[in-house]
């Protein structure tokens, strides 16, 4: 070891430490060689090559003055011409010689040494080894004849007056013209327009041609008639234009072969030139263009881009856009890859839109189409997914580069986007607006379940419209419908607002109750200066400032809106006294109120606490005897914190001794308040909701199969105390995280959670085993395999036949169903003979005709909301650029989004205990006033007379043998139609035989009956066919639920409610009278907000008040 290390060779000197520091010095020393790269072009050729062709900018310099010397040149020959004098000589000697003068000469001489030089060094700058190549173009020939001759005539001066057919430059100077047009564009880094290429090439040979000719016709004609060059120029148009007077014609053959020659040239040249220019037209039709930079610095534009547009995607986007007075000046240019399809050229050749829509091909990834689309000039650009492909996934990432190009190419643009799945959504997050598809989707059809026709509702909000459609409709309730769809949500800061400015200082809920009293306009939320959170009815602890913004819900905007004073309001401001119940003197201490108004007090001071049997909207005990007219509490100025909301608002205590009492034995399923501890996705909203202590195996997930924690196959097994919810949909998307948590939300009682079951194999046996017959409602969610079809609107064909399949096996059941198409609802319960839907039928195309943005409103499943179309909330995104508060306020009402202290979407039901109410407006007062909640609209369901209903057989049969059996079994009495069950007939078998016979006897008799007795008779039998296919499915059902084994009893309770419409009411007036079994949509305070603000002082008040509250107060308005 010792030998090796001996062995060992110290460092030398140079690689000491202080070397390694300070540097090698010796290597500095070193012999190191200077590679110089690029050596080629420092010659003298590559030089000038550079200068005279390379460089774009000095090219394009040598171009111009290249240009410039030929219309010199040319116009040098038209000012030789003009004085020459061709009467000094005879004969053919005027074709060979003119009369030049010396300055002219010597200009001329000038230029033409200029040019020779110039073309010799550019024939030497660009040889490539082939010589006659470049002596053999016609350039080259052209500026030699041109040239070469005014040189000679130095060297010779006789030969200074020969002719020189110097006009020929004409056709180098449109050489030299598209060159410079080339370097022009490249030296400006500009993506040259061929079109604009083409037709001035297209010109510069017309004017070639003219200029030829009238040159050569006038010189050779020295010899005949001696033409002037404006005779000649007149007679090349002449001929030209093929119109040909005769009254100018050459007169020898040497001009004469001049004009065969030219005439022959043109045919050639020009048919070549509209060919060219043609299909450029053409492919410029497909493309579309180019958006002019200049329209895009004086006009507005916004740019749409799309995978393929579609006609009524187009048309949705148009008409929204357009509906809006502000916008009518501004461009819609669309992007689109595709070619444009026929009907879309077809609608954009209309006037109305040819102005205003520019149609470009091209991509969104491409600088050059987003340049050709003036991107950073717009004021928006809107980037929608194509929802029709079958992978949703592969769209949403085609949305997310389309939205980063955009982004990168114009950052101060504003950005639009749709996006179809919520996991990808954190991807747009920087656009201004992004409205997710399934989110929206999923959290519509949870709240329709427990907001009948929510979609409805929503679907009418974020649609433009004056409330003008149906208006000429016989039908009461057309009438109505069609003008409570024209109220829209807008905005106005309050103090500008007549509307709202005299409440300034006073709480919210005093505010919106006395604004609809006043003005009929619906105050739903405000947003506060300093916070730019919109809270939906902040509650009546909010009082109002001048500063705020408010949002409201009306037919028009205040700014549009005139206001005309009734007689009462003008005795009022004369000084008259008499004040109603409305209008009491709210800051007067309480004896002073019960002075003025009675009793009405009295329901004020007991409203901290009441029982569950006791109704909000309860009738006062007082008031209800004797003829007086029921009164209700008015609303307070500011707020009495002990005689708002119940005590017992967020108590599980209480709720949980109701549960154990009311169910006695039964299995419990509790729950517990917190944020769920798991996120599907980036970017979902935290929402409070209930909870399971503990989390559930996965097993017991499966409801069809049992496990070793439970044995249950079926839903009945379960016992379920409430009414199942079932989702149909082909897979368990991230989007159904959407569905539950606001059918699960804390604001929620927990006697009011349905079960939720997932059903992911749509057949039969299927629907039975999860419990359909148990089930309240019944969703069915648009598949993603179907979204590919031949034909575009045959994407609904597979979902609209099962629910309708579903539809007629489970009459009674609510079945709610997304479409792709909204011209599909049309199908939905669909009645071939049924009468009435073919008047909708006709009503719709009246209302599309007269330019209706909602003309499928009058359906009657969209009108109950039992379909939807996700597309028809393209609208909320387009409705976002003038009202930047559409999808947060949306988001708000579905639950997606919760800010503390913003209230939320709920539901409640007029029984005959609250008819004593009467109007909505009084309505209105006596919710605001006792639980300061927000009433937004009615969904009000009617019996229906339908062509095909049994009901309305009226004639008179009683000359008829067996009539009064048929009565007595058909039920003829309108008055008991609620109550009509199909189910009914089952039990009279011989029905249908006995009443075949007795209707071949009444049709036997011919002429003794009207022909309205024929009608009669048909319907009968369509009746009578129902009746029997109706005990068919419902044998059907049976005998699978037995091969199941499942009770058969929940089946024979299901009814048909097949005679009933329903429709929604958005912001009715205040005289609207309710109705039974109206359901009332409102916007409940966050009570969350009032915990938060009152602390422990509130939390010991509330403890003492329990004792005297019933154990079984609840928190929502009880019906």
């Amino acid at each position: 070891m010792t030998e090796l290390e001996s062995e060992v060779l110290p460092l030398p000197p140079r690689y000491r430490f202080r070397d390694l520091l300070l540097g090698d010095q010796s290597f500095q020393s070193d012999d190191r060689v200077q590679v110089e790269f690029y050596v080629n072009e420092n010659t003298f050729k590559e030089r000038l090559k550079l200068f005279f062709i390379k460089n774009q900018r000095s090219s394009l310099r040598i171009r111009l003055f290249n240009f410039s010397l030929k219309l010199l040149t040319c116009l040098l020959y038209i000012v030789r011409v003009l004085l020459d004098n061709p009467e000094e000589g005879t004969g053919w000697s005027h074709i060979f010689w003119v009369d030049r003068k010396m300055p002219l000469w010597a200009v001329q001489v000038s230029i033409a040494l200029i040019s020779f030089l110039e073309t010799m060094l550019l024939i030497y700058l660009s040889y490539k080894g082939n010589i006659w190549e470049q002596i053999f173009r016609i350039s080259f020939i052209l500026e030699m004849i041109n040239t070469v001759p005014f040189i000679i005539t130095i060297f010779w001066p006789p030969l200074r007056n020969l002719f020189i057919p110097v006009f020929l430059n004409c056709w180098l100077a449109k050489y030299a013209l598209e060159n410079m047009i080339n370097d022009l564009h490249r030296a400006i880094q500009r993506t040259q327009s061929a079109m604009f290429n083409q037709v001035l090439i297209l010109i510069c040979t017309l004017l070639c041609l003219v200029f030829t000719g009238t040159c050569g016709i006038q010189h050779l004609e020295r010899a005949g008639e001696k033409l002037s060059l404006f005779k000649s120029f007149y007679f090349c148009i002449v001929t030209f234009s093929t119109v040909g007077y005769g009254d100018v014609t050459p007169k020898i053959w040497p001009s004469q072969l001049l004009v065969v020659i030219m005439i022959c040239v043109a045919l050639v040249v020009l048919p070549l030139q509209f060919e060219e220019l043609v299909y450029l037209w053409m492919e410029r039709q497909k493309s579309g263009g180019n958006y002019s930079r200049h329209r895009a610095q004086t006009e507005k534009h916004v740019v749409l881009c799309v995978s393929s547009l579609k006609i009524d995607l187009l048309m949705d986007f148009l008409n929204e856009f357009y509906a809006h007075p502000r916008l009518q000046d501004y461009y819609v240019v669309i992007l689109c890859p595709t070619e444009m399809d026929i009907q879309v050229r077809r609608v954009l050749q209309i006037p109305l839109w040819s102005q205003r829509v520019i149609y470009l091909q091209g991509s969104a990834l491409k600088d050059q189409d987003l340049m050709r689309a003036k991107m950073d000039n717009g004021e928006a650009c809107f980037i929608l997914s194509s929802r029709n492909e079958v992978d949703r996934t592969a769209a949403d990432h085609q949305t997310i580069l389309r939205a980063w190009a955009v982004k990168d190419f114009a950052p101060n643009c504003p950005l639009y986007v749709q996006i179809l799945k919520p996991e990808n959504k954190f991807h747009v997050k920087f656009a201004d607006h992004v409205v997710c598809e399934e989110e929206c989707k999923y959290a519509m059809l949870a709240l329709n379940c427990v907001c009948p026709a929510t979609s409805t509702l929503i679907t009418l909000l974020v649609h433009t419209s004056r409330g003008q459609e149906g208006q000429e409709s016989p039908e009461q309730w057309q009438r109505m419908y069609g003008r409570c769809s024209g109220n829209e949500v807008y905005h106005i800061r309050m103090g500008d607002s007549k509307f709202f400015m005299e409440y300034e200082g006073k709480s919210f809920t005093y505010a919106a109750f006395h604004a609809h009293k006043k003005y009929g306009v619906c105050l739903i939320g405000i947003r506060r200066e300093e916070n730019k959170s919109i809270l939906l009815n902040p509650g009546p602890r909010h009082i109002m400032a001048a500063s705020d913004t408010c949002f409201y819900i009306n037919i028009t905007k205040e700014e549009n809106s005139a206001f005309i004073f009734k007689q009462e309001e003008k005795q009022k401001k004369k000084g008259f006294a008499g004040r109603g119940t409305y209008d009491g003197p709210s800051r007067l201490p309480v004896h002073s109120i019960i002075a003025s108004m009675g009793t009405v007090a009295m329901d004020l001071q007991n409203t901290e606490c009441r029982p569950a049997n006791s109704s909000k909207l309860a009738l006062p005990a007082e008031n209800g005897s004797g003829n007086r007219r029921p009164s209700i509490a008015p609303v307070l100025e500011l707020a009495d914190t002990s005689s708002l909301l119940p005590c017992d608002l967020l108590s599980d205590q209480s709720e949980d001794e109701m549960t154990q009492s009311d169910e006695e034995g039964s299995a419990v399923v509790e729950y517990v308040k917190g944020y769920p501890p798991n996120s599907p996705y980036i970017g979902s909203s935290p929402t409070l909701c209930h909870l399971l202590p503990e989390k559930a195996p996965f097993c017991c997930l499966r409801l069809d199969k049992g496990c070793k924690h439970n044995s249950f196959e079926d839903a009945k097994a379960y016992g379920f105390k409430n009414k199942l919810i079932i989702v149909s949909a082909e897979t368990a998307g991230n989007g159904l995280y959407n569905f539950i948590v606001p059918l699960r939300a804390y604001y929620r009682s927990r006697k009011e959670l349905n079960p939720i079951v997932l059903l992911l194999d749509n057949n039969l046996d299927s629907l039975l085993q999860c419990g359909i017959i148990y089930a309240d409602n019944l969703v069915v969610v648009d598949k993603e395999s179907t979204m590919s079809a031949e034909e575009d609107y045959m994407a609904d064909a597979k979902t609209i036949v099962n629910v309708q399949t579903m539809f007629r096996l489970f009459p009674s059941l609510s079945i709610i169903t997304e479409l792709t198409h909204p011209s599909n609802m049309r199908f939905m319960q669909f009645r071939a003979k049924d009468s009435y839907s073919l008047a909708l039928s006709k009503l719709e195309k009246k209302e599309r005709e007269n330019g209706s943005n909602l003309a499928f409103m009058f359906r009657l499943p969209f009108a109950a909301g039992r379909v939807f179309s996700i597309s028809m909330l393209d609208t909320l995104l387009y409705q976002s650029f003038v009202k930047d508060y559409m999808i947060t306020i949306t988001r708000l009402l579905l639950g997606l989004d919760t800010t503390p202290g913003s209230g939320y979407l709920c539901a409640m039901k007029i029984t005959e205990d609250d008819l004593w109410i009467r109007t909505y407006g009084r309505l209105f007062q006596k919710l605001c006033s006792s639980s300061a909640e927000i009433p937004i609209g009615i969904y009000r369901t009617e019996s229906h007379m339908f062509a095909t209903s049994e009901s309305q057989i009226s004639i008179n049969v009683e000359d008829c043998e067996d009539t009064k059996d048929v009565k007595e079994h058909w039920g003829i009495k309108t008055s008991h139609h609620r109550n009509s069950c199909s189910s009914d007939q089952s039990e009279h078998p011989l029905l249908r035989r006995k009443s075949m016979q007795w209707a071949r006897r009444l049709s036997r008799k011919g002429n003794k009956h009207s022909s309205k007795t024929a009608e009669w008779i048909s319907q009968q039998r369509l009746s009578l066919y129902r009746r029997s296919e109706r005990q068919e499915l419902s044998e059907l059902v049976k005998n699978r639920m037995k091969h199941l084994g499942l009770p058969t009893t929940g089946y024979d309770e299901m009814n048909d409610h097949q005679n009933t419409l329903s429709y929604v009411l958005i912001n009715p007036p205040p005289d609207t009278r309710l109705e039974l079994n109206d359901i009332v949509y409102l916007i409940r305070s966050d009570p969350l907000a009032h915990v938060a603000n009152d602390g422990h002082s509130r939390k010991s008040s509330c403890s003492n008040k329990l004792g005297s509250c019933n154990p079984e107060t609840r928190d929502e308005t009880q019906l």
